[in-house]
């Protein structure tokens, strides 16, 4: 019994633990791989959006349009692939394995833990730091 909840405060306390964001190394990934669709200003009119047959979202509104809550899980789930876009196929286009790389719990607006890459918790850093 001792283990299991020595075990249980681990994983909370993991899972609690804020990994490091970093929303400077989040608008270098969003510059880099994000921009050319969302625009540099994240207003979703980047230079490739006329192109997309899904206008890219403008990315400012991300709170405002989910009823004044950060909406962390869509967004992983929309990057990594777990909620495809038509405008994307399905991961986000070349970028898939950038954004696939070493698993980091985070937590979702929920509560509860929702496994991600790092550059990703740093993109939703930058991503927060956008709302208006």
């Amino acid at each position: 019994m001792k283990l299991l909840i020595t075990c249980v405060a681990a994983i909370s306390a993991l899972c609690g633990a804020a990994w490091s964001e970093d929303a400077k190394n989040g608008k270098q990934v969003f510059e880099t791989h994000c921009a050319v669709c969302h625009g540099l200003d994240a207003y979703g009119d980047g230079p490739m959006a006329p192109a997309l047959l899904v206008q890219p979202t403008d990315l400012s509104q991300l709170t405002a349009q989910n009823g004044g809550v950060f909406p962390v899980a869509r967004i992983v789930m929309r990057i990594d692939g777990r909620d495809p876009l038509v405008s994307h196929g399905s991961m986000m286009p070349v970028y898939g394995a950038f954004f696939d790389i070493d698993s980091v719990p985070l937590k979702a607006e929920t509560g509860q833990p929702i496994m991600t890459s790092s550059p990703v918790v740093d993109l939703l850093a930058y991503l927060r730091t956008l709302q208006e």
